[in-house]
């Protein structure tokens, strides 16, 4: 399983990005899947995820209604990621939990694949 980032970048408060997870050895709707992030001198957290088999979709209550997770045909997961604050500022982690049936992953114990992360910068 192979799963690649990418689309970070520097932005001003207030902007937009939109960021990407490439899969590869496996298909993504086939399992629960999502983002986490780490800021500097703090814990990985979940951000959002997704299980298209049940349904079920998650999202930290700091990034409701500013983000959007979303998978296409092509085996990719996106973020999108509007109204940008400073305290998003973090490596964005693309995971897989190819053990869940239900739910999805919002618990670093809960994930059995990351990708290499993405650094997301807000600022002025």
């Amino acid at each position: 399983v192979q799963l690649v980032e990418s689309g970070g970048g520097l932005v001003q408060p207030g902007g937009s990005l939109r960021l990407s997870c490439a899969a590869s050895g496996i298909t993504l709707d086939d399992y629960a899947i999502g983002w986490f992030r780490q800021a500097p001198g703090k814990e990985r957290e979940g951000v959002s995820c997704t299980n298209r088999r049940d349904g079920n979709t998650f999202y930290a209550d700091s990034v409701k209604e500013r983000f959007i997770i979303s998978s296409h045909a092509k085996n990719t997961l996106y973020l999108q990621m509007n109204n940008l604050k400073p305290e998003d500022t973090a490596v964005y982690y693309c995971v897989v939990d190819r053990t869940a049936s239900w739910g999805c992953p919002t618990t670093e114990r809960a994930v059995t694949d990351w990708g290499q992360g993405t650094q997301v910068t807000v600022s002025s």
